[in-house]
């Protein structure tokens, strides 16, 4: 029997990121808006946000015929959208801390590349990885970052490099989205990094991609998003497009990996094929500008990665002032970005992008929502909307946020209605 329950927030200090009518994204000036409502409530029907308003306009008609109700007291604590990590690679065969010292220690990302490290040595390890293990491992990073906020997380294969593995770590996907409450979506890189065996034959690895990869992918439904990691020293843009022209085929809409280590020509193939995201972005210039406005690609900015690295932060203060929208993901994997912190994320932002708090905000819901193709469900204080929200602890506003950076500011999360 369906028990008609009903959970009011009450007391809110802040409601963050309401929209009474919701947004695509929010883009240039706008960023630094950011719709609050002080001493607020939040009725939840089922898994949707059903009401919203000021505590002082509460009416006990928003609650009638409910069979159950349940109260929460949130008195000196935010409310606000979970977060949406629109990059991530978090199905992963095993930590890489031998590179991290190997960075201390001199060594560039592209060397420990080409002495079999970064995306190679994931790769070797996830073939002698079996699907339970990368399932359980994976659970435990989703309970982690879902304890940090995270609603909503985009996860990447990429770590196979063969159809055997591309296909396992997909499949271990699919069964995060079927067991966890997070809305997941998935997407296939296979197009990561070149395998040492097809280092001469590189057309030969791309017709293993898009004549035997893809379409088993598609067969078994395993994919949401293509995505290809066009970069200097890894796929070129005409290796690229010709990736992108093959997921098209079996609707695989791209997300782009890009501009990471050059102005390597990611972002004006990305836009060409109408990528939902161009993501990393250390390298931007005034042409990658100029093909972002007016297009429907969002620009997604990795700080934790360049932090973690070492990078060139992403010019993000010139591309917002030129009127474009900016989202935030934590690239959580092995190599170059261990954490799903996106807490820490806006800290990022903030302190190296000098992102004010309600950029950062935005940049971590209703953008890096759109990033990943669920903005009409996730990303904002919407009624109809998932009712995908965080609760914090006892803090004096939501730039707070940012400001304890390192700390954990989430007290409760709720995921479809259910309170974690």
């Amino acid at each position: 029997m369906v028990i008609d329950m009903k959970v009011i927030l009450e007391n809110i200090k802040e409601l963050v990121q309401v929209e009474e009518r919701a947004r695509t994204w929010v883009a240039g000036k706008e960023m630094k808006e950011l719709k609050v409502l002080r001493e607020a409530f939040l009725v939840i029907s089922d898994d949707q946000i059903e009401n919203f308003g000021l505590m002082q306009d509460f009416d006990q008609k928003l609650i009638e015929g409910a069979e159950m109700i349940m109260e929460i007291d949130c008195a000196g604590k935010i409310v606000m959208p979970g977060y949406c990590d629109s990059h991530t690679h978090l199905v992963f065969a095993g930590s890489r801390e031998q590179e991290f010292v190997d960075r201390i220690n001199g060594l560039s990302y592209e060397e420990i590349a080409g002495r079999g490290g970064g995306i190679l040595n994931s790769a070797k390890r996830m073939e002698q990885a079996s699907e339970d293990e990368l399932y359980l491992s994976a659970m435990a990073r989703l309970e982690e970052i879902k304890q940090l906020g995270t609603t909503a997380v985009e996860i990447k294969s990429g770590y196979g490099l063969t159809v055997e593995s591309e296909l396992k770590m997909l499949r271990v996907i699919k069964r995060l989205k079927e067991t966890s409450p997070m809305t997941i979506k998935s997407t296939f890189l296979g197009a990561h990094a070149m395998p040492v065996g097809y280092k001469n034959n590189r057309q030969e690895y791309i017709r293993l991609i898009t004549q035997e990869m893809l379409p088993e992918i598609s067969k078994q439904g395993l994919a949401d998003y293509l995505d290809v990691f066009c970069d200097k020293g890894f796929f070129s843009v005409e290796e690229t497009a010709q990736l992108l022209e093959a997921g098209l085929k079996y609707d695989l809409q791209p997300k782009i990996h890009a501009n990471e280590l050059g102005l390597t020509g990611g972002v004006q193939v990305g836009v060409q094929y109408q990528a939902l995201s161009v993501d990393h972005l250390e390298h931007i210039g005034e042409a990658e500008i100029k093909a972002l406005l007016g297009s429907e690609t969002m620009p997604t900015v990795l700080p934790g990665a360049a932090f973690f690295l070492n990078l060139p932060f992403s010019p993000v203060r010139e591309m917002i002032n030129a009127g474009l929208p900016i989202a935030l993901a934590s690239d959580f994997n092995p190599g170059s970005s261990p954490s799903g912190n996106m807490n820490f994320i806006q800290s990022l932002a903030c302190i190296n992008y000098k992102m004010t708090p309600e950029e950062a905000i935005n940049a971590c819901t209703i953008n890096s929502a759109y990033a990943m193709g669920v903005e009409h469900s996730c990303g904002s204080i919407c009624r109809g909307k998932l009712a995908n929200l965080i609760i914090t602890k006892a803090l004096p506003t939501y730039a707070a946020i940012p400001y304890y950076y390192g700390s954990n500011p989430v007290e409760t999360v709720i995921i479809n209605g259910e309170i974690y």
